[in-house]
């Protein structure tokens, strides 16, 4: 059984600042960062 990602606060705020500029919809932010889109949500 695999491990949960723990991610640090920079790469949360990273992600966060990125889903609120609205450049990239948050599904496809997700892709790219490999997590799924409501921890982006939730992040934001």
């Amino acid at each position: 059984m695999s491990k949960r990602k723990n991610h640090d606060a920079a790469f949360k705020a990273r992600s966060a600042s990125e889903a609120l500029k609205g450049e990239r919809n948050s599904s496809e932010l997700a892709t790219a960062c490999e997590v799924h889109p409501t921890m982006i949500h939730q992040w934001k």
